[in-house]
């Protein structure tokens, strides 16, 4: 399998008060924070707009089980049932079934440290 990840797709991490993160780093940062964090834009080596999330989440959220991690990746990848199937097979701990939205589908799995990471076939033109 050539491609497994293309980028970076988010970042998301556990706080005791998101809506007070958000505004700190809107202030002090100059993030352009929305309710879910805040987006960044890039273009990739073929010139296609891509995206790149910035979250903080509710301390308490259970999206990062089974990890106890306080923070979980999101890489941005192509062909994920391919890639999800590849990564069975070599024994990779694959967490839960796809999930498919208007603007990509997702997997999941474990790293050898119980980190949860997000695997993210994106469609960056829902968010245009």
């Amino acid at each position: 399998m050539k491609n497994r990840v293309t980028g970076l797709g988010g970042f998301f991490f556990k706080t005791e008060d998101p809506d007070q993160i958000k505004t700190w780093y809107k202030e002090h940062l100059g993030l352009n924070t929305d309710q879910y964090g805040c987006t960044f834009w890039w273009k990739d080596k073929k010139g296609k707009d891509c995206s790149t999330q910035w979250s903080p989440m509710n301390e308490d959220t259970n999206y990062f089980e089974p990890s106890k991690k306080q923070f979980m990746m999101n890489f941005r990848v192509e062909n994920l049932v391919e890639l999800l199937e590849v990564l069975k097979q070599e024994g990779v701990t694959v967490v839960g079934e796809i999930e498919e939205y208007e603007y990509g589908k997702f997997g999941w799995i474990l790293d050898p440290e119980g980190n949860k990471l997000e695997l993210w076939e994106p469609v960056d033109k829902a968010f245009l």
